[in-house]
């Protein structure tokens, strides 16, 4: 059967917008657009976009489907039943889906469940966005996320800890550069591992045609991992101008997670928050918006992430980065293009997902009101009246 959406406008995902198109889809893909006026095949579903815009299915760049958004949830993940954290994970991927986000990367599980929920939706026993996954954060010993990480010492440890996650099935490889938020006794803007240990775990993984990632979060991390050849830095705290020459001349983009941070501060102490999380987050926030600042106004390519599990970070609620985004200095369109086809880009996808183009795969959404004008319509999900993943309905 032809699904035929028609009349417009589209949001393409790539910069531009249609009006008065039909746009055709066939056996889970875009087959193809051509103008509102152009003949419909016999028997083809016509689903018309009056006051309704499309766009591409919404990509998640960082996530945690292992993490519940509690107060402590590192602590939690470690401490509970991996069989627990599954079934967890599997609702936290539905939540996701049906808030309109069809892809996400997995930026660190346990126990291989992330893998295995990965599996589960490919195979279509449970519902949720494609998944890119990472399997076990890589880390210095005592490092940030040591509680649930695969913690390694030197370049050769730290490739052997590499191949064990390309092993087990991971499609990317996540290292940390530095200290973090959410590790009580280690600094945000620390060093963890060293340049010669994320070069030997980057060409390691880059052996293997997989792409890297890293938590990085304080300078000298930032710069440490982009001269070993990172592909994408994580969260990005204390960027100064060498970080964002190197990251413009490599082409490496800036996932920056704004909402783990909004968050915390938000909920506090008084959520149950531990208290190093909270002071940590209110010590680095006016530098981490001074980054995103300085990031925009360079040019560097933002993609859309929302460290989704942290605290009070829920699945479901993963547009609410846009807003934060948007709030932030950001236009509706920069925030759109950051969850479509620059992260598309991110995932290594963009040949597949991440535009409304002839050839990709048919994951859409059809919302109603502008979110160009009001970003915000996106985090009513009765506004978001069909999503298709892989051209079938899955609400609406």
């Amino acid at each position: 059967m032809v699904r035929v959406f028609t009349g417009g406008p589209v949001f393409v995902g790539d910069g531009s917008i249609l009006e008065n198109v039909q746009v055709h889809v066939e056996e889970g893909r875009i087959s193809k657009i051509v103008d509102a006026g152009h003949s419909k095949p016999r028997n083809a579903e016509v689903v018309p976009l009056d006051g309704c815009f499309l766009l591409p299915g919404l990509i998640d760049c960082h996530v945690h489907l292992c993490m519940d958004a509690g107060p402590d949830p590192l602590g939690t993940l470690s401490s509970e039943a991996a069989a627990l954290t599954a079934i967890k994970a599997a609702k936290f991927a539905e939540k996701t889906l049906m808030s309109g986000v069809t892809a996400v990367r997995d930026m660190g599980g346990r126990g291989g469940v992330d893998l295995v929920v990965r599996d589960a939706i490919r195979s279509g026993r449970i519902p949720g966005p494609r998944i890119m996954a990472s399997a076990q954060l890589i880390c210095m010993t005592g490092g940030h996320g040591w509680q649930v990480g695969r913690q390694a010492d030197g370049p050769a440890e730290v490739m052997r800890a590499v191949r064990e996650q390309i092993l087990a099935g991971a499609d990317l490889v996540k290292l940390m550069a530095t200290g973090g938020v959410m590790t009580p006794g280690v600094e945000p803007g620390s060093e963890q591992f060293s340049q010669e240990e994320l070069r030997a775990g980057i060409l390691e993984a880059h052996k293997a045609g997989k792409k890297t990632a890293t938590h990085a979060q304080g300078t000298q991390g930032i710069k440490n991992a982009l001269l070993a050849g990172i592909d994408s830095i994580e969260h990005g705290i204390y960027l100064d101008d060498e970080c964002l020459e190197l990251m413009l001349k490599r082409s490496v983009p800036l996932i920056p997670t704004m909402s783990a941070l909004f968050h915390i501060e938000r909920k506090g102490l008084e959520a149950g928050i531990p208290e190093f999380a909270v002071d940590k987050t209110l010590r680095v926030k006016p530098f981490f918006l001074e980054s995103m600042r300085m990031a925009r106004e360079a040019g560097v390519s933002v993609a859309m992430g929302t460290d989704a599990g942290t605290p009070f970070n829920s699945h479901g609620r993963n547009l609410e980065e846009l807003l934060f985004m948007v709030e932030s200095g950001f236009s509706e369109e920069e925030a759109l293009l950051s969850a479509t086809g620059v992260a598309a880009g991110v995932l290594g996808l963009q040949e597949d997902m991440g535009t409304i183009a002839p050839g990709r795969q048919a994951d859409l959404l059809l919302v109603e009101g502008n979110p160009l004008q009001d970003i915000g319509l996106l985090l009513n999900q009765e506004n978001i009246r069909m999503i298709i993943q892989k051209g079938r309905v899955v609400k609406g």
